[in-house]
């Protein structure tokens, strides 16, 4: 399975924001983007040329694709199954990628970044309805119940403990027997990350 595996601060770096690809660090003053505000690279801290309408638009469909962690191939999947649907293509795109079971994990408080949710969703630490899934990009639905095995929840656990869980309005969070239940589709105010998702189905209907 083809992934990132370059330095993840030169991508928040790149796209100038937090991206919280590292986790805890991405919370202290050891986060790269506080201490170089600046895009990687040789030149990265001479004045930028003026950004195209281009530019911006893929700019917006990098930082989505980095948030997640999805590449190329696999977005233009997502962006294709948003575009059939009923509603607006830009929401339909976000409420997918929230959607992914790796994102769910991460939501819940359960893991301290994407990737380490995604890590142990790989590594067949959770289940699904009872049954062990260990695709990241399983879409859940509503009523689906996600739960913790055993052999994960002490690391569970402590991560709830020292972060909480975040007020997720489509999931509610079990702390007692470490699940977490979908009992709605995820809403555009629902999905607080900056980005103007208008701007990537501009880009994609070129």
């Amino acid at each position: 399975m083809a992934r990132y595996i370059g330095s993840k601060c030169r991508l928040c770096r790149r796209e100038g924001i937090k991206l919280y690809l590292k986790g805890d660090r991405c919370r202290t003053t050891r986060c790269a983007v506080e201490r170089r505000q600046y895009p990687p690279g040789e030149h990265g801290e001479r004045a930028r040329r003026r950004v195209t309408e281009y530019g911006m638009q893929l700019r917006e469909k990098q930082k989505v694709k980095r948030i997640y962690g999805v590449l190329e191939r696999q977005f233009r999947r997502y962006f294709r199954l948003a575009s059939r649907q009923k509603g607006m293509t830009g929401e339909n795109l976000l409420r997918i990628l929230e959607s992914r079971l790796d994102n769910v994990v991460y939501r819940a408080g359960f893991a301290t970044s994407r990737d380490h949710a995604r890590q142990m969703v790989s590594h067949r630490h959770f289940t699904v309805n009872g049954r062990i899934v260990d695709v990241p990009s399983y879409l859940v639905k509503v009523g689906d119940v996600i739960a913790a095995r055993d052999s994960i929840k002490e690391i569970v656990k402590g991560n709830l403990e020292r972060h909480g869980t975040d007020t997720v309005p489509w999931l509610r969070v079990s702390a007692s027997d470490l699940s977490v239940s979908v009992v709605d589709l995820p809403s555009r105010e629902h999905i607080e990350i900056p980005i103007e998702e208008q701007l990537i189905v501009e880009l994609y209907s070129k």
